[in-house]
């Protein structure tokens, strides 16, 4: 058996470790395990690097995603964040303007998790994921990336 990564989360298998968190959340975890959309618009993409931007409006929550290869964010707002994680922690997070968390996964490793604002101000992120980690990247349907504006 490897060893895991520093960021990886285990997916708690057992239903009662979710006890504590809404009922719908917990369902959407469930059935989200392969969402590779790791932002609400994905800006840019090339053969080594996908840049999304994650915004988040006060008292909503972005849907579960997987992240599997190596990353990172940068808080463009600051804001109060719940984090709901596949281990059955929620996090709560104070978020500063230019904060900036870097993460890596090994073979095999992720991160299944949900981000909810539970503060006064909007949520802002850029992420830059990087595709040349040891895991495949995800799969991401068409509707996610930017569309960009035809010249008149």
């Amino acid at each position: 058996m490897s060893e895991h990564g520093p960021h990886h989360v285990e997916t708690n298998p057992d239903s009662a470790a979710f006890a504590h968190w809404p009922q719908d959340v917990y369902q959407e975890m469930l059935q989200s395990h392969d969402n590779g959309c790791v932002g609400t618009v994905l800006v840019s993409e090339t053969d080594r690097v996908r840049v999304w931007h994650l915004r988040i409006p006060v008292g909503t929550r972005c849907g579960f995603h997987r992240h599997v290869n190596p990353y990172f964010w940068s808080a463009l707002k600051p804001g109060i964040a719940r984090g709901y994680f596949s281990s059955g922690e929620i996090r709560d997070t104070e978020h500063y303007v230019g904060e900036t968390k870097h993460f890596h996964y090994g073979p095999g490793d992720y991160m299944l998790h949900s981000v909810e604002n539970i503060g006064g101000t909007d949520l802002a992120f850029a992420t830059v994921e990087f595709l040349d980690g040891t895991n495949p990247p995800l799969a991401l349907p068409p509707e996610v990336k930017l569309v960009v504006p035809s010249a008149t």
